[in-house]
């Protein structure tokens, strides 16, 4: 796709920031303090609606704001297209919209054939009164088949759970031109012992979920690396574990694979909760960001 969104190389991926989980005063405040620290991209994870983007984009003047991701099964696509369209016009194009197809134990019934069901809701985006430009849209992708569906119908992919070599493999899918931005989850602590046992208390809820798991084995993990909530050897290879410039290394790492922006979830024994705002600023004095 020609036309790119504007992430630069660092963002942040966080679920706390949606308006179900905080008073959308608080989120206004924290959302503001990330533009201003020059990270390019915030990701609001937990299967977010448009409108909670939007409050994100009200409360910021430059960054960019992606779901990350918006579940298909959640959402109809014209609802989606029109919201897009509204949100984008009013902050200056800087909506973008991650789509997935999140999973079978928490879609229930309706997780039927999931990479038909991306392919419809595309194209039911393209047909929408409001269309979704294909260059205004990455998806949530994993293996080939769906990395494919990014290459060719949207401007790129938005993995989740993965590391630098599923990065470089997903580079070559995806060709040189496609946006590639991978989701790496951190904790800031040196202390070892305490780090992997705060990455496996989070690794544990997605060690129930078919989608990584299969990714995992892909990448050449095997069924007892996910026993009691992860093997060191996949805690080590998922997470990265240690201080702010051990974080910068594998987030150069990705960087050097293939990512053009890597979006940092920082975890804490309540990641899906905690606003580690102490965290995020001392990461942005550690990564490349565009402080203008």
């Amino acid at each position: 796709m020609s036309s790119r969104p504007a992430l630069g190389k660092i963002g942040v991926w966080t679920a706390a920031l949606k308006t179900d989980s905080l008073p959308s005063e608080q989120v206004s405040e924290v959302a503001a303090e990330l533009d201003e620290l020059g990270y390019g991209a915030i990701w609001l994870g937990g299967s977010p609606s448009p409108d909670q983007a939007g409050v994100l984009l009200g409360a910021t003047p430059r960054i960019t704001i992606a779901t990350g991701i918006l579940s298909i099964w959640d959402h109809e696509a014209a609802y989606v297209a029109e919201r897009h369209t509204a949100l984008n016009a009013a902050h200056d194009g800087r909506f973008l919209l991650g789509l997935g197809v999140s999973h079978s134990a928490i879609a229930g019934e309706r997780y039927r054939r999931p990479y038909t069901a991306m392919k419809e809701y595309l194209t039911a985006l393209d047909s929408a009164p409001a269309p979704v430009p294909a260059t205004q849209r990455v998806l949530a992708a994993l293996g080939p088949k769906m990395l494919e569906l990014s290459r060719d119908r949207a401007t790129g992919a938005h993995p989740y759970l993965v590391t630098p070599e599923h990065t470089a493999e997903a580079r070559d899918i995806l060709g040189k031109d496609s946006v590639l931005a991978p989701e790496l989850k951190v904790v800031l602590d040196t202390d070892p012992d305490r780090a992997r046992a705060t990455a496996r208390g989070y690794l544990a809820r997605y060690l129930a979920l078919p989608n990584y798991t299969n990714n995992f084995l892909r990448l050449g993990f095997e069924d007892a690396d996910f026993a009691d909530g992860g093997s060191d050897r996949l805690i080590s290879a998922m997470f990265a574990l240690g201080d702010a410039e051990v974080i910068r290394a594998r987030v150069d790492e990705f960087l050097a694979a293939g990512a053009d922006h890597v979006a940092i979830q920082v975890v804490t024994e309540s990641p899906l909760a905690d606003v580690p705002r102490a965290q995020w600023r001392t990461l942005a004095e550690a990564l490349p960001l565009d402080k203008g």
